[in-house]
């Protein structure tokens, strides 16, 4: 499967038709390179805040609100466009109202047929609980894009291993991440967990991100980081685990992932984090003590690393 990952330049759309046109041209150019899946960046949605003026953009909470009127017009915008252009897409994330004004962070995935199915972010940042009116979700979903079982962790959510290794336990052979970080720390977080996950479960990773300066938006200021699609590091795969990644002003990194070539490589495995995984969960290790130093041999069955 050849998959397009993200650079997502943010713009100030002056309207909603501004913002479906960008949005065309985009997976337009994923789909001339041959891309069956495309996955576009974390607070996607937040960009239409600029469709209403300084005084919505600049305001996280009014942007909220303001872009709920949007919200069919995605839906049915990212429909036509995995129709037409018969790929799936992770349309980023729409923050959406649960209808007592409290927001999800939740990324759309939508099938060549336009059908569609999402995964709301579970974990919040501190960005996001000083806002105080975004809720995590409460769910994890593992997805059938194209005959590879597929899951989305929303940016902060990679950096936790138990989630996505319950996603893998599923199924899930690729993990889908898009993101939005605004400083080279939190950039490299978020690719160490990337990377981290890629590692453990033995699954291909695709990282989008935002990229640019949005002055008039509180969340979109400013942006960070490559996108990138990221593999085990392990016999027959890159030895860094990048598989590609963009650079400079390059908006897209494509791939082809072989998912055959993947399952293969559990027999010629250096190390085997995934099998290995439930070798963690022994007695001796649930909880950790403090031990003084003392003098004489170690006592009989201590295990030593």
């Amino acid at each position: 499967m050849k998959i397009a990952v993200a650079k997502y330049t943010i713009d100030a759309p002056e309207s909603f038709a501004a913002f479906a046109d960008k949005q065309a041209r985009w997976l337009g150019e994923a789909r001339a390179a041959g891309a069956e899946l495309a996955v576009l960046p974390e607070y996607l949605s937040l960009e239409l805040g600029a469709t209403f003026g300084a005084d919505v953009s600049g305001n996280l909470h009014a942007s909220l609100g303001a872009t709920q009127a949007y919200h069919g017009a995605w839906l049915e915008l990212f429909a036509l466009l995995a129709r037409e252009m018969r790929m799936h897409v992770v349309a980023g994330t729409f923050l959406l109202d649960t209808g007592v004004g409290r927001y999800r962070n939740r990324s759309y995935v939508f099938a060549p047929d336009g059908s569609h199915a999402w995964q709301d972010k579970l974990r919040l940042t501190a960005f996001e609980k000083q806002a105080g009116v975004i809720e995590p979700g409460d769910a994890l979903k593992v997805l059938e894009t194209g005959g590879v079982r597929s899951a989305v962790a929303v940016c902060y959510d990679s950096e936790f291993p138990l989630p996505v290794r319950a996603q893998c336990e599923a199924g899930a052979r690729l993990l889908l991440v898009p993101t939005c970080t605004d400083s080279e720390a939190g950039a490299t977080r978020v690719r160490v967990g990337c990377m981290a996950r890629a590692l453990e479960n033995r699954c291909f990773v695709a990282q989008a991100v935002t990229a640019g300066a949005a002055p008039w938006s509180p969340a979109l200021d400013t942006n960070t980081g490559e996108a990138a699609l990221i593999a085990p590091m392990d016999v027959g795969l890159p030895s860094d685990g990048l598989l590609v990644q963009t650079r400079g002003a390059q908006r897209w990194a494509t791939a082809n992932l072989d998912f055959e070539a993947l399952e293969a490589s559990r027999a010629q495995a250096q190390v085997a984090n995934d099998r290995d995984w439930y070798s963690q969960y022994f007695p001796s290790v649930s909880r950790a003590r403090v031990e003084a130093f003392g003098a004489g041999a170690p006592s009989v069955g201590r295990k030593h690393a």
